[in-house]
């Protein structure tokens, strides 16, 4: 079983085309100064445009405020919100009925602690995403491309819906997924040349090593 795709953090219509037209289930727009994948939500609504109905369109933001989700949601149309910072469950309550829209909660994870913070989400967020801890010194919460202790992932109940992610790419999706047996992958600095830089033949390489790949139980 091929898992769910979500190519992340894209900002150009060629790059867009390309992991759509490979399979992507997802793609991902990232609203956040900071990151060198930052982009603007009314580029962001045209490029979805061409591709809407054939994907899921994802808005990943980090501690956004309900004024920037406003914007984000007018112009863009996204499927799924992505909460990438430090929101509580409270405020993914508030996010899902303010908006109507399914919750992707991220969290990033380096040891046991950090998985057992999704348990009061659990039944609250649609699905989580998770991701490693920042190295020292970063300013991104996601996309630094590094990777966490897959088998910490063993303890987790199967009934929890997760995209994995950190630093996906083509030499390690096969172990990844063998060692998870996720159903849902999420890739963003494996498929770039630079920083927020997508690169064609990169996604592609990702796509055929995912299609290589024999997750667990398959």
């Amino acid at each position: 079983m091929t898992p769910d795709i979500k190519i992340c953090g894209l900002k150009s219509a060629d790059a867009i085309e390309r992991a759509v037209r490979r399979g992507a289930s997802h793609i991902g727009f990232i609203f956040f100064e900071k990151s060198p994948r930052n982009i603007e939500p009314d580029i962001a609504g045209k490029l979805a445009d061409a591709v809407r109905g054939s994907v899921k369109i994802v808005a990943v933001t980090v501690d956004a405020d309900n004024d920037e989700l406003d914007e984000i949601i007018d112009l863009l149309k996204p499927d799924i919100l992505q909460l990438h910072g430090s929101e509580t469950p409270e405020r993914v309550l508030n996010v899902k009925a303010v908006y109507g829209l399914p919750v992707m909660k991220a969290f990033s994870i380096r040891d046991a602690d950090d998985l057992a913070k999704i348990d009061p989400y659990i039944g609250i967020a649609d699905k989580f995403l998770f991701d490693a801890k920042p190295p020292a010194g970063s300013d991104l919460p996601g996309g630094n491309g590094v990777s966490f202790d897959w088998t910490l992932l063993r303890s987790l109940d199967e009934g929890v819906d997760y995209m994995l992610s950190g630093g996906l790419n083509k030499d390690n999706i096969a172990e990844a997924l063998e060692e998870t047996g996720a159903r849902g992958i999420d890739a963003s600095s494996g498929v770039e040349s630079a920083p927020g830089v997508k690169d064609l033949a990169m996604i592609d390489a990702f796509f055929d090593a995912v299609r290589s790949a024999r997750p667990q139980g398959v």
